[in-house]
């Protein structure tokens, strides 16, 4: 089938809007909601994605050099109407979710036919977290969409990189600062995957996404590290004592696949299920 793309930029927010959380990881909220007599504007999408943090999605139908300009205009507007934004995901969601507002890592995600090499060099100038995210229609059905560009901003933890899937040496310590130490190793591979790769700290757990997350790892334990891993557990030979599905169970973070760590090794036997939940991202 020949790609193309939609006729309006209506189309491709109308179906983006549709699906969002399938497509983006991101629980919409609103569409052209207002900024007022003041500000003047219209955000085309607002959403919450899966670790809580506001997300303001703007589209185009094909390139547009204004996209990210827009979006960080809209950004500046939310982060001086909080409690609006609040009571907004108050009345869609509840209080809960109202209350677990991530607002350290607020959110721009420019989904259009395209972007040029400016634009890709622009967001990497910006301290917000921006995603840029090419689309294509094929044919009446089917959607593509693909990552040209992510830049986490100020979400994450210190990026302490080592080649892609490397494993940091741990030190010999006592179990408590080994799982430490272990921890820190998992999120230098995690990291490494990719360029895009962002971490997401939160009370409960630190979130690994690309455009979605991909594995969430909440503290450590005494004797071992947890890590939920979005990968679909019936692919997967489960092994008892390393592998479960928690299916349905609750637990801090996304994903249905535990993986349990306790040592190097265990991180060396984890690394395929990484990247395959990466390459979903």
């Amino acid at each position: 089938m020949t790609p193309r793309l939609a006729e309006v930029e209506a189309d491709v927010q109308g179906l983006v809007e549709a699906h969002m959380e399938t497509m983006l990881g991101v629980r919409f909220l609103a569409s052209e909601y207002s900024t007022g007599p003041v500000h003047g504007g219209r955000i085309d999408s607002l959403g919450l994605d899966e670790n809580g943090s506001p997300v303001i999605v703007e589209y185009k139908r094909a390139t547009d050099a204004g996209v990210i300009h827009q979006g960080l205009f809209y950004l500046a507007w939310l982060m001086d109407h909080r409690s609006e934004f609040q009571h907004l995901v108050r009345d869609r969601i509840g209080a809960e979710a109202a209350g677990r507002v991530l607002w350290s890592n607020p959110r721009v995600v420019c989904v259009a036919g395209d972007f040029t090499r400016y634009d890709v060099h622009a967001v990497r100038e910006h301290r917000r977290s921006i995603d840029l995210v090419r689309y294509r229609l094929y044919g009446d059905d089917h959607i593509a969409l693909e990552t040209v560009a992510s830049v986490a901003g100020h979400a994450g933890v210190p990026r302490r990189r080592r080649g892609a899937g490397a494993v940091a040496a741990l030190p010999r310590r006592a179990a408590g600062g080994a799982m430490v130490d272990l921890s820190a190793a998992v999120g230098e591979v995690l990291l490494g995957l990719g360029g895009d790769v962002a971490a997401v700290r939160r009370k409960q757990y630190t979130a690994y996404r690309r455009l979605r997350n991909f594995v969430c790892v909440p503290p450590a334990r005494q004797d071992k590290l947890l890590a939920y891993v979005k990968v679909y557990p019936g692919a997967v030979d489960l092994v008892p004592g390393f592998t479960r599905d928690v299916t349905g169970l609750g637990h801090h973070g996304t994903g249905d696949l535990e993986v349990q760590l306790r040592s190097e090794r265990d991180l060396e036997r984890a690394g395929e299920l990484f990247r395959l939940a990466y390459a979903g991202a």
